[in-house]
């Protein structure tokens, strides 16, 4: 069973690192890929699960922090390189190494310590050699300091969704459609008027929820009722080395010799740890 979880969690994550990619196609603007993703998302998932879900109040705080990271994911990916951004969100398994004991009483041992070691030496080499902005990246300063700020929601995200789960399965799932409701609700002032987007851009929408969002989600919330918190998080890192690939080769914006020495270390990690599962 958790072999099986670990591996849909990898799964997950070669989905979600396909949006760097994705969301610097086009002139949209970050709030209005945002909620368009996000809106299309939360249609396709309606329409997938059927009745899958668990609502309860549990269901909004998990949903509100989800929105939080959906909307600053993607506005920080349009102003940032696709690596600062998925490298700076992908710090989040730090502070649920802190928050996991305390929320969730969950506790680690010292393999887990030591994937997230290894996990923490390959993000710190992405971030030595970080190449100079590019016309997509076109404020990397705000674009990082909303990448910060992304890795607390996400680490929050992932701690509620284990902890909504725990005590009723399927709130993972209603809280991530709830989540792209009020994502997608967020962002209708970008909307108005409507913009104007070639066809290109319009399937590239599409893609972003039916698959970058909706199939992930799918994955990842069918398996956080069975793995610890940090096993989840470390297994995401996968998205970090990839997502960056995927932007150098659709835009050209190169990573960096250390970028890819970093992502190895990571991939080195997250494969290991997909391998052994965490200890009983």
């Amino acid at each position: 069973m958790q072999s099986g979880a670990s591996w849909r969690v990898v799964g997950a994550a070669a989905l979600f690192s396909t949006g760097g990619a994705a969301i610097k196609m086009g002139a949209l603007s970050g709030m209005q890929v945002a909620s368009l993703r996000s809106g299309v998302a939360a249609l396709a998932l309606m329409l997938w699960i059927r009745g899958g879900a668990r609502w309860s109040w549990r269901v909004l705080p998990v949903a509100v922090v989800y929105a939080a990271t959906l909307v600053l994911f993607v506005t920080s990916t349009k102003l940032t390189t696709a690596a600062s951004a998925i490298f700076l969100q992908s710090t989040a398994p730090l502070f649920i190494v802190v928050l996991a004991p305390v929320l969730l009483r969950e506790r680690f041992d010292r393999r887990d310590l030591l994937f997230l070691s290894a996990a923490a030496a390959g993000l710190a080499l992405c971030f030595a050699g970080q190449p100079a902005a590019t016309t997509t990246a076109p404020d990397p300063f705000t674009g990082n300091l909303l990448g910060a700020a992304c890795s607390v929601t996400w680490a929050f995200t992932l701690l509620g969704m284990r902890w909504g789960d725990q005590r009723a399965p399927g709130t993972a799932l209603a809280a991530v459609i709830a989540g792209n409701v009020l994502a997608f609700a967020a962002g209708i002032p970008s909307l108005l008027p409507f913009p104007a987007a070639s066809t290109a851009e319009w399937l590239t929408l599409a893609y972003l929820g039916v698959f970058q969002i909706g199939l992930a989600y799918m994955l990842l919330t069918s398996a956080v009722g069975h793995l610890p918190t940090l096993h989840i998080s470390l297994l995401l890192l996968l998205e970090p080395v990839l997502n960056p690939l995927w932007t150098w080769l659709v835009h050209g914006e190169n990573p960096g010799g250390w970028t890819l020495a970093g992502g190895a270390i990571v991939i080195a990690a997250s494969a290991a740890q997909a391998r052994l599962g965490p200890r009983k």
